[in-house]
């Protein structure tokens, strides 16, 4: 964006580079009907193509954002492994920490032990462990474990949490585990992981953008900090809980992607590969909202011009008045600016 600091044209396109490099875009001419251009170049104008043509066009920068995910999540599954085994959830895990003098320390299990089944049911991802573990408050259980590639079966007691006998509790935190599947197996797991990182993306999307949502979010902005980060003490006995916990709600800027980008690439390429897919998508997703100017409402316009056409002699082309809809590009202009310095602005002050 801003001013251009160097271009060339190839054809009839024109590449080029400006001062500020936080994104790019496309600039096509003719794309409504108040998009002056020279009655020679009306045939090259994008508002007189077929709907077909314009669909493509309209949404070639998000299958390009997907497109890079799908890839990048082959590449993970295929040869680099992601960290426990999924983006949504943590399905490959060991045991990373042992509390002291919890049911774990009493009867024997030891760091880097993998927990198969819990008295002959498999265990599955740590949410569905950990649910499993809460159920069997002083139960005593046998458990399948490969400690080094040995299988053994350990008994165990399970304990009781602090305050609650009613909910059990085995002492200790996960450690994800980064495995690989190999170019066949990779295929499927591949849009597995897509469509379950798509659907938590909209849900998160969804989320954010509700009155509540956007009511947090302006609550957190206004305080400096995000007040639905939470802190929880560590006392050696938290069953595996995560220490820090942020809401659902959290929308990062640029500010904070590259601060997150950094640290995981200091922790190994899988990690950062992973955050890599999630901006694609989350990218993709959002270009595709239907509302102008965003990709995705000029999806819906072609779309609703399409319908207008329909039953029309052939060669009839209905284009919107684009003037009836300025005050909503407008709005929805100022809205993704005032998000954009606000998300800036809490990265800055309360990074995650």
């Amino acid at each position: 964006f801003g001013p251009k600091i160097w271009s060339f044209r190839r054809g009839d396109t024109e590449y080029g580079l400006k001062a500020i490099p936080a994104g790019a875009y496309v600039k096509i001419i003719g794309m409504n009907n108040l998009d002056e251009i020279d009655p020679a170049d009306e045939d090259l104008a994008y508002r007189n193509k077929s709907y077909p043509k314009r669909l493509l066009v309209a949404v070639a920068g998000s299958a390009m954002h997907f497109t890079q995910a799908l890839v990048l999540l082959f590449v993970l599954f295929a040869f680099v492994g992601v960290p426990g085994g999924s983006l949504t959830e943590l399905k490959a895990w060991d045991v990373g920490e042992i509390s002291p003098d919890s049911a774990a320390d009493d009867f024997g299990l030891e760091l880097g032990d993998e927990i198969l089944t819990v008295d002959g049911r498999a265990v599955g991802n740590y949410d569905d462990f950990r649910e499993m573990i809460a159920e069997l408050p002083d139960a005593d259980v046998i458990m399948e474990i490969d400690r080094e590639g040995e299988v053994i079966d350990l008994p165990v007691t399970i304990g009781v949490r602090d305050g609650d006998a009613t909910t059990g509790l085995l002492g200790i935190r996960p450690t994800s585990r980064v495995e690989t599947v190999g170019p066949a197996g990779a295929v499927g797991d591949t849009f597995v992981a897509f469509k379950e990182q798509t659907t938590a993306t909209l849900g998160f999307l969804g989320n954010f953008f509700s009155p509540s949502g956007l009511g947090d979010f302006a609550g957190d902005v206004a305080n400096g900090r995000d007040d639905s980060t939470t802190v929880a003490p560590s006392n050696g006995n938290s069953g595996g809980e995560s220490v820090e916990t942020y809401d659902e709600g959290r929308i990062i800027s640029i500010v904070g992607a590259v601060r997150i980008g950094a640290d995981l690439t200091e922790n190994g390429i899988a990690g950062f590969l992973v955050f890599f897919v999630g901006i694609n998508i989350t990218i993709g997703i959002f270009n595709l909202l239907p509302v102008l100017p965003l990709d995705g409402g000029h999806v819906v316009v072609a779309t609703y011009e399409r319908i207008r056409e329909i039953g029309r002699p052939k060669g009839f082309r209905h284009h919107v008045d684009f003037a009836r809809l300025i005050p909503v590009v407008y709005a929805v202009f100022v809205l993704l600016l005032v998000l954009g310095v606000s998300t800036i602005f809490l990265d800055i002050a309360d990074p995650v």
